[in-house]
């Protein structure tokens, strides 16, 4: 009872550094400025999109690499390099050329140095093509990296050593049973599953890690994958590209010619199938940006509760609610891989089942 007791005190403060941290992260002016200004949809906002800098505490911050392909050629610098104006904009100049950065976004700022703006205060400026090394992007690396270091040595366990594995291998061969044996196989059939499970494999603890890492209390030196919607799009366009190489002529068939459809139905048939091929990759990249974007987004307001009616009475509340969103995110960050992985199984195994 005792070991209870402490374990939901640990929980329970757990959430609430967790929660504070973050909004201690994107409230660094003095309390009469938060008082006044405080908007929970922009500091949510803020908190959920990319960066090119990671916020440590306060007005600390660790620049990342920028690197932009201008007019003039290759531009790099380090993010910190920008500084802020009088108008509160931050300017770069390099190559002759001035990089005004707004919202996270970068703009080719005007000769004055300035940033124009139009009546919905929008930035009227063209951009450079961006290839910085973001907050999202860093934790890509972070992953992969991770992933080599964690399968690498397991794959040379079993070459080394025959049996039962041992260590980190013992730790990891459930995981891949489980996609193999619960994913792969009933989705994909046994003589045609093996070609499809480095890829099966690579999505799921590749989506796994990348969301506990947004996870990770008082860590400011890795994003949330799946909270950008161009990761989950990229890899449903992997999906799709997938399915669609490996379709045999059955299941291309029956998009272009469904059999048993009337030849007058087949012009209401075949665009609705051609649609399916797309919406279907389209659900998969909406689905785990989502899940994981409302999951952040309700614990920030849960916490902005308590800048919202301007009282510590609400914190238990809201610090409550906030630790069942935070244990309920870390079953949704491992659900998710699953889902997205099982979904992607079940669209190759469509495409390559065979005709009966």
């Amino acid at each position: 009872m005792a070991l209870a007791r402490k374990s939901i005190t640990n929980l329970i403060l757990l959430a609430f550094l967790i929660v504070s941290s973050a909004f201690a992260q994107e409230h660094h002016t003095n309390g009469e400025e938060q008082e006044e200004e405080y908007n929970p949809t922009e500091v949510i906002m803020h908190h959920i999109r990319d960066s090119h800098e990671f916020h440590i505490f306060g007005d600390i911050s660790l620049g990342l690499p920028v690197i932009l392909w201008t007019d003039n050629g290759l531009v790099t610098f380090i993010s910190s390099e920008f500084q802020h104006d009088d108008a509160g904009q931050v300017i770069v100049e390099r190559k002759g050329m001035k990089f005004a950065r707004y919202h996270d976004e970068i703009y080719y700022a005007g000769s004055d140095g300035k940033l124009k703006f139009d009546d919905n205060h929008h930035p009227v400026a063209d951009r450079p093509l961006n290839f910085s090394i973001t907050k999202n992007v860093f934790t890509l690396f972070l992953a992969a990296a991770i992933m080599l270091l964690v399968f690498i040595p397991v794959a040379n366990s079993y070459k080394r050593v025959r049996g039962a594995p041992k260590g980190l291998a013992g730790f990891i061969e459930p995981l891949i049973l489980f996609v193999r044996n619960d994913i792969a196989i009933p989705n994909i059939g046994k003589k045609k599953y093996e070609k499809y499970m480095p890829y099966l494999l690579t999505v799921f603890f590749l989506i796994w890690f990348g969301n506990l890492f947004g996870l990770i209390p008082f860590f400011p030196f890795t994003g949330t994958l799946t909270n950008d919607i161009i990761f989950t799009g990229v890899l449903a366009v992997f999906t799709f590209l997938i399915t669609a190489f490996s379709g045999n002529k059955h299941y291309w068939k029956h998009i272009f010619a469904t059999p048993g459809v009337p030849k007058p139905l087949l012009l209401i048939m075949i665009p609705v199938e051609v649609l399916g091929m797309f919406t279907k990759p389209f659900a998969l990249m909406v689905r785990l940006f989502a899940n994981i974007t409302a999951g952040h987004i309700v614990i920030l307001s849960l916490f902005s509760l308590i800048f919202i009616f301007k009282t510590a009475a609400v914190a238990p509340v809201s610090i409550a609610f906030a630790l069942f969103m935070f244990v309920l995110e870390l079953l949704v960050a491992a659900l998710q891989a699953y889902v997205f992985t099982l979904l992607s199984a079940l669209f190759i195994g469509q495409a390559v089942e065979d005709h009966h």
